[in-house]
């Protein structure tokens, strides 16, 4: 669905290109040893290198090279063998340097896509600009005393893979696709956690806006650090209805960084937007140009795990899956890996059909995971076998799934101490039919008289004289044969 901003001069369509920061996961900074634990006392993590004491020098941590391979793999990029490091020059309390040792014109990982899972099983691809290897900066900390702000260096120096996307996202509900599907990509590949929470994923985003037709880029705005998916789609909003309200009062709009609000759900400028050339880039002397043979690649290359895209496929191939459910499967990593101990051996549509519809709707009212579902794989598809081989019904598997949610018991000993096992048996079936068919003689006039419905009426009754244990498909068998004669 085209997302439009209906205006008063005309409609209006939006441009979006993402900046993702994603934290490398690794036990070391990009160019110290120092560790990289989330939650440490403040300044218990700093190395001499970080804290950019004199004569200190950086030497690049091979396993964050690799992590950057990795993902440059996953993103079905360009992996650039050659690539150099760059000071990015500025000046701020956080930064001990005085500059930050990133990469400009030559990153490590070039052009690639990712593909959007969107509503109703739809999917495009946008494309991917280039991923290149940065050192975080320090923290400042204005909330701690009300005169003095206080900086924490245990980021700085921590590795950072800047995802840069192409202008490819045209509304707020593509960019919070790109965002979950990206995470996505990370967490398998278990190159970054993608906690936006905790900052170790955060994201820039670039709107401009334009009539709905145009081809032109105009002038963007870039809103920089928000920490959800919801809150991009939310800047994303703002942004774009506040720049079609300065096009069309006559104003142009400027090139600035803004901050998002989030408790009033708007932006604000915070500064006007720095140009390349104002950062003074140049190739940093103390690191020699990262250089690697194409076999370190294809070595990565053969370790990969399957990724998200694939195994939709896989879903909807092998186990005849929708596009939609298996999208909502795949989109995490442990979900996925929950879902092939349900569906294995049994049926795929019937396991995705409970995970989906039955489990997450507890694991959300629990505000849980699903590494910790209080039903586990296991006792999951035993539910499952007890409604393929006809022991109990639909109906009551959603009972005994409850009571599984509060004892953790096993559902074959929750249907053998319940008693709750299906009536199956034709005679005992039988004799229920009969006795409804006789206490409802006018309810029989109606069905003979063309009033299919009233099967129900019979239905209902033979299940409340079998406690709701007979086989559903045997008793509206019985009821159709018998009435029909």
């Amino acid at each position: 669905m085209t997302y439009v901003i209906k205006g008063e001069t005309g409609d209006w369509e939006v441009v979006i290109g993402l900046e993702v920061h994603c934290q490398v996961i690794s036990k070391a900074k990009l160019f110290s040893g120092a560790a990289t634990d989330f939650g440490a006392e403040p300044n218990t993590q700093v190395s001499l290198v970080d804290a950019a004491m004199p004569g200190m020098l950086p030497v690049i941590n091979e396993e964050c090279v690799r992590q950057a391979i990795k993902t440059g793999l996953g993103l079905k990029a360009q992996i650039n063998t050659t690539s150099v490091f760059a000071r990015k020059n500025y000046f701020y309390a956080d930064l001990p340097q005085g500059y930050q040792i990133s990469q400009f014109d030559q990153p490590i990982v070039g052009e690639g896509s990712i593909i959007l899972d969107l509503e109703g099983g739809a999917s495009r691809e946008v494309g991917i600009e280039r991923l290149h290897l940065e050192q975080d900066a320090g923290k400042s900390l204005h909330d701690q005393d009300p005169k003095r702000t206080f900086i924490d260096l245990n980021r700085t120096g921590v590795a950072l893979m800047e995802i840069v996307s192409k202008p490819d996202m045209r509304s707020p509900e593509e960019a919070g696709a790109y965002l979950r599907k990206l995470r996505s990509i990370v967490r398998y590949l278990e190159t970054c956690d993608g906690n936006m929470d905790q900052g170790s994923m955060r994201c820039d985003v670039n709107v401009s806006v334009r009539p709905a037709g145009s081809t032109e880029l105009r002038t963007r705005a870039e809103t920089k650090n928000v920490n959800s998916v919801r809150f991009v789609m939310q800047a994303i909003e703002h942004e774009a209805e506040r720049q079609v309200g300065i096009y069309e009062n006559g104003g142009e709009v400027v090139q600035e960084t803004r901050l998002f609000d989030a408790q009033k759900g708007v932006t604000r400028s915070m500064r006007s937007k720095e140009h390349a050339h104002d950062y003074r880039y140049f190739p940093d002397p103390d690191l020699l140009p990262l250089t690697f043979p194409q076999s370190l690649v294809d070595e990565i290359q053969s370790s990969m795990p399957e990724l998200p895209d694939e195994r939709k496929a896989r879903y909807v191939g092998d186990f005849g899956l929708s596009p939609y459910d298996a999208g909502v499967l795949v989109q995490e990593k442990d979900t996925a890996s929950y879902f092939e101990a349900v569906a294995n051996g049994r049926d795929a549509k019937l396991a995705a059909n409970w995970v989906i519809n039955n489990l997450f709707g507890v694991l959300a009212g629990r505000g849980v995971d699903i590494t910790n579902s209080p039903v586990s794989a296991e006792h999951l598809g035993e539910l499952i076998d007890l409604i393929s081989d006809d022991t109990i019904s639909g109906k009551i598997a959603k009972d005994v799934f409850d009571i599984m949610l509060e004892t953790g018991d096993a559902p074959g000993k929750i249907v053998e101490d319940k008693g709750l096992k299906q009536i199956t048996d034709t005679g005992a079936i039988e004799a229920a039919v009969d006795a409804a068919i006789a206490a409802g003689a006018a309810q029989v006039e109606q069905y003979r008289g063309g009033n299919e419905k009233i099967l129900g009426w019979f239905v209902g009754q033979v299940m409340k004289a079998t406690q709701g244990k007979a086989n559903p498909g045997q008793v509206n068998k019985l009821l159709k044969d018998k009435l029909d004669t």
